[in-house]
């Protein structure tokens, strides 16, 4: 299934699904991704699978403009009127479906909102992780009173890397301590980043690229001292849940799911997306107030903890039972 929109593969895989479809004859449906969601719904309608569910973890028309706005407007109203429930992943997905009229079905968030929910027993310090930590700062030559933030994810355009290079190059030179991680890949799908993004963070010696995709993220969650997580959209960011859980506090943008997992002022800071000098702002302040930073952090884990794994399975599996009765 192509993950752009690819017309002639796209009607493959939509003959495949039906196919499947009628041979295995499911009571239930469940997408989730855009692409999926569109050619799976159409498919469980089709072939009269009785329980069509789809959730919305993330809108990319309200970001869009002109033909490309209006043709993904269409998608997703055709998505939600071929499934029989629509679950938004978050308070800001529901309200942006009712805003934009996508849907008059009922639209019922699930726990907290997020989908996948997070293992509080896997994302926790210990003392192999700490050792882990310990090599990576070392590595980077990171002083034990240096600060070092993390962002984690893609490298493109959307995740707001252009603005977080901006900023940090601001910062670095009032704050000669001052180090990034950048853990994560630059796709080759995304929104490419600017090219002069790429050249600073290829020769600045305080901007650390990770060896590309990570397995495991939790040394390095542990090596950093916050999150930055400047995304221009979500759906419902599980990098800043997992941080959280490891005890981070996080600068994240004013967008849906980072304003729900980050409560302004108790486990982290929020400030306006597309801003470098907004976010420029907030990481100066966590540099300046050690104190505020490590009370924030104190506080995340707490607040990661409404989105425990076992919870959100939960919350899921009672809304099965429901639907299926």
């Amino acid at each position: 299934m192509a993950r752009k929109i690819a017309p002639f593969s796209d009607l493959k895989s939509l003959f495949e699904l039906i196919r499947i479809f009628r041979k295995e004859r499911p009571d239930m449906v469940h997408s989730i991704t855009p692409k999926a969601g569109l050619l799976s719904m159409m498919a469980a309608k089709w072939t009269r699978v009785p329980v069509r569910i789809h959730t919305f973890t993330g809108l990319i028309f309200p970001y869009e403009k002109g033909w490309k706005r209006r043709l993904l407007m269409m998608t997703d109203r055709l998505t939600a009127c071929c499934a029989t429930h629509v679950i938004p992943e978050g308070i800001g997905i529901r309200d942006d479906l009712i805003r934009f009229r996508i849907t008059r079905k009922p639209l019922r968030v699930l726990g907290n909102g997020n989908v996948r929910g997070i293992d509080l027993n896997h994302y926790v310090r210990t003392e192999n992780l700490s050792r882990k930590a310990a090599d990576i700062r070392n590595y980077y030559r990171i002083p034990d009173d240096g600060f070092a933030f993390i962002f984690v994810g893609r490298l493109d355009r959307d995740k707001g890397i252009d603005e977080l290079v901006q900023a940090f190059r601001m910062l670095e030179k009032e704050y000669p301590k001052v180090h990034l991680f950048l853990v994560g890949i630059e796709e080759p799908e995304g929104k490419s980043i600017l090219d002069e993004t790429r050249e600073i963070i290829t020769r600045d010696d305080h901007i650390h690229l990770s060896d590309g995709w990570q397995a495991d993220v939790r040394p390095w969650y542990a090596a950093a001292d916050a999150l930055v997580h400047p995304s221009r959209r979500e759906g419902f960011p599980n990098v800043v849940i997992e941080a959280g859980a490891m005890g981070l506090s996080s600068i994240v943008t004013d967008i849906n799911g980072s304003r729900e997992i980050v409560k302004d002022g108790q486990n982290g800071k929020i400030v306006p997306a597309q801003d470098p000098e907004a976010l420029y702002a907030a990481m100066k302040e966590f540099l300046e107030q050690p104190e505020m930073v490590r009370e924030m952090a104190a506080a995340a884990r707490d607040l990661a903890g409404r989105y425990e794994q076992n919870y959100v399975r939960q919350c899921l599996d009672i809304f099965y039972r429901e639907v299926l009765r």
